[in-house]
């Protein structure tokens, strides 16, 4: 059976314009991968609400579960919150306990919690609060739309706190067959492999040091046995047709 799906809409201008470097893709498909959860898409949109919502619309019909990161500060390009509420047609309201948590972790410092910052607190009708231990702000759960913070260590955070309540899947098996030579000498090998298992993937990527090139080509899939036995015979081939090739690991 195949593992539930995933896609992240990172929401933020400051990533398309490079001004910000984003962070949050690479880490949450590790995470997911480690516990049986296949990305299968990430985007990376504007701070714009009918942007948002369509993004939104869309990956939450074709996923078991969307994440997005950014947008979900207090001020007025921070636009996430509504745009989600919008996207499955409820209101936005100032939520009790994720004020609560606010007034907390505001408690006894210099920072005053004035309206700008209170907006933190307003989320969906009948969403779920994700915790946030480093900056108290929560975020939120609608449907199967897992709304995060764009601030890495923040999103991290947030992340590891909601892990434990996802439906998972199998682990994938990924093995490696490193070959000293290009992939342009084994493609029609490659090919032949996959061909003949569908439910393996199976990945090259060329690589160059001084002096020296050749190919990792990783399988990934579901059934270790099944992978195993294609790593195998994916080097018992690649060293018939005279290139060397080590053993997958």
């Amino acid at each position: 059976m195949a593992n539930p799906t995933a896609a992240i809409c990172v929401i933020g201008d400051e990533i398309l314009s490079g001004r910000t470097k984003d962070k949050n893709i690479g880490w949450l498909a590790e995470q997911l991968t480690g516990i049986g959860i296949q990305l299968v898409e990430a985007r990376i949109i504007a701070d714009v609400k009918d942007t948002i919502i369509r993004h939104i619309t869309d990956l939450s019909a074709a996923n078991d579960y969307v994440f997005t990161s950014g947008g979900i500060g207090p001020t007025h390009d921070d636009i996430t919150t509504v745009s989600v509420a919008e996207a499955f047609g409820v209101a936005v309201e100032r939520n009790e306990e994720a004020m609560r948590r606010l007034e907390h972790h505001y408690m006894g410092t210099e920072i005053v919690l004035n309206e700008v910052r209170k907006k933190m607190a307003d989320i969906p009708v009948g969403a779920t609060l994700i915790d946030n231990p480093v900056s108290a702000a929560p975020g939120f759960c609608l449907n199967n739309v897992y709304v995060m913070a764009g601030v890495p260590s923040i999103m991290q955070s947030m992340f590891g706190c909601l892990a434990p309540s996802l439906q998972g899947g199998t682990v994938p098996t990924r093995l490696t067959v490193q070959c000293a030579t290009g992939e342009g000498n084994i493609a029609h090998i490659l090919e032949q492999i996959s061909k003949k298992n569908n439910a393996i993937s199976v990945g090259s990527y060329p690589w160059f040091k001084p002096g020296q090139f050749g190919t990792a080509v990783v399988l990934t899939g579901l059934d270790k046995t099944n992978v195993k036995r294609a790593a195998d015979e994916l080097c018992t081939l690649i060293k018939k047709a005279g290139y060397k090739a080590e053993n997958p690991v």
